[in-house]
């Protein structure tokens, strides 16, 4: 089974023929498209349950929850659902007192979860625009124990609802979460982060095998995933997919070139050192070769810049087809990158 645990991130000026065809680029009719999304919620059944009963239902558990409860219990560290140990874990689980003090932090922030339904209603619309003979997955919600925040398997999608209680959750600073990745622990980020993660289970940058495993390789395949991010959800602010501040959106925006050059001039584009790519696409509260300005992946940003310049010169390039193209150099050339 496939498993991915995601804990979980300007002159517009390339050319006037971009910026006139940016504004209407993202923008597809999904009003035909049906689909059904009813989420599933694990957590409401564990800790309503009465903890002597816990055991006994985990056959009902196995049922209602299907393959989630496997992937769940890898999470939070409760091992093979099949052993019969695993009762007695889960009934640990449940019965601690932190975890059912932030069960009900989680049931006052999300007394119900259509709001959520109805976001991943319409990014799943586009899925199924974009990719008609893809599944759908089915959705549940939990809590980890702030391990996890979106949890992926096949034709599975999993929201950890305690890593969303918003960036004043008292649990963060505890758990020494820094504040600006706290900053984005907040219900706005939920449906993006699911596309985000259900896109990074569909094409992990390892199993593409990609010639080479360096800076350009790396940003690039980030940038692909952003980029059908932001197909799923159109109407999703900059902001919100990046994970920026409107400032450091700004940043962005108007040092764009400055950024290129400089990763250019310094020979990074196609360093394979692991420290420096890290350095530039991991998360950070900046990247510490542009300024403190800069927001953390910023590099991650060029990468989407160029996969949205390829993609709008090359109009007939079906998503799925540019994602599975490992030539970074052939994609930076058609994209004709060149930021004024």
């Amino acid at each position: 089974m496939k498993i991915r645990f995601i804990a979980f991130a300007l002159l517009l000026s390339v050319s006037a023929v971009i910026s006139s065809c940016k504004k209407n680029h993202y923008k597809v009719n999904t009003s035909s498209i049906d689909v059904n999304i009813k989420i599933k919620r694990l957590e409401q059944d564990l800790f309503t349950l009465n903890p002597d009963e816990i055991i006994s239902k985990v056959p009902f558990l196995k049922n209602k929850y299907d393959g989630f409860l496997q992937l769940f219990s890898y999470v939070i560290n409760t091992g093979n659902i099949n052993e019969t140990s695993f009762g007695d874990f889960l009934l640990r689980f449940c019965s601690d007192k932190k975890n059912n003090e932030v069960y009900s932090l989680t049931m006052n922030k999300y007394p119900d979860v259509n709001a959520i339904e109805s976001g991943l209603r319409g990014a799943f619309r586009h899925y199924r625009y974009y990719f008609p003979n893809k599944p759908v997955p089915a959705v549940f919600t939990c809590i980890t124990g702030f391990n996890n925040s979106i949890i992926t398997g096949d034709s599975l999608l999993g929201i950890s609802l305690d890593r969303y209680l918003g960036a004043d959750c008292e649990y963060y600073p505890r758990l020494n979460i820094y504040k600006y990745i706290a900053d984005r622990m907040t219900y706005q980020y939920i449906v993006p982060d699911c596309m985000y993660g259900w896109g990074t289970s569909e094409w992990d940058f390892s199993t593409l095998n990609y010639p080479a495993d360096n800076l350009l390789a790396e940003i690039i395949h980030d940038g692909k995933l952003k980029y059908f991010e932001k197909c799923m959800l159109p109407e999703t602010s900059d902001e919100i997919i990046f994970g920026f501040t409107p400032d450091q959106m700004k940043f962005c925006r108007n040092n764009e070139s400055q950024m290129w050059l400089y990763l250019v001039e310094h020979n990074l584009i196609f360093s394979t050192d692991q420290f420096t790519i890290r350095k530039l696409t991991g998360e950070a509260p900046f990247t510490g070769y542009f300024t403190r300005e800069s927001p953390g992946r910023a590099a991650v940003w060029l990468g989407f810049r160029i996969v949205e310049s390829y993609m709008m010169r090359n109009p007939g390039t079906k998503i799925e087809d540019m994602i599975k193209d490992t030539n970074v150099q052939g994609i930076l050339e058609k994209a004709r990158y060149s930021p004024q």
